[in-house]
């Protein structure tokens, strides 16, 4: 175990672990950050992205060690009340089923928009390609994405 300074949604955390943990579960067993969700634990299904200093990243396959002074953001640090405007656009256009890949969805598409405020169907379907919705909703997270694009103009 090691004592590993974080930065994250904003605070400076000290947390005691093995370097080796994955940055996913320093966020849900140590700082009960439970909106990163583990999904395939192999980094192909995005369950997990959070933001690395602003940009999209696996968490699962992520090492705290690798962090550094980095700023982690998750979906609680996305906004304080869900007034993002991926989050609005989110609810608005009903993407969610099951929705356990939504924050990792609503993250990717967060950093999406950051990096490309507009971004064209490819744009979107490249970017988005790492996170799997189970449920299929590929085509209301476009919408949304659509849609937060517009009124975040």
């Amino acid at each position: 175990m090691s004592m590993i300074n974080l930065k994250v949604n904003g605070k400076e955390i000290e947390v005691d672990v093995d370097p080796s943990t994955p940055v996913l579960w320093v966020l849900r067993d140590h700082l009960n950050l439970i909106g990163t969700k583990y999904g395939c634990g192999v980094g192909s299904c995005g369950a997990c992205t959070i933001h690395l200093n602003g940009r999209a990243l696996k968490s699962c396959q992520l090492p705290v060690s690798a962090v550094g002074k980095q700023e982690i953001t998750t979906i609680e640090g996305l906004s304080e009340n869900g007034s993002h405007p991926v989050q609005k656009a989110w609810l608005d256009t009903d993407v969610a089923q099951c929705g356990y890949c939504q924050t990792g969805q609503i993250m990717a598409a967060a950093a999406l928009l950051k990096a490309k405020p507009h971004p064209t169907d490819e744009d979107i379907d490249n970017y988005m390609s790492g996170n799997i919705c189970r449920c299929g909703t590929y085509v209301r997270i476009k919408e949304a994405i659509k849609t937060a694009a517009k009124s975040s103009n």
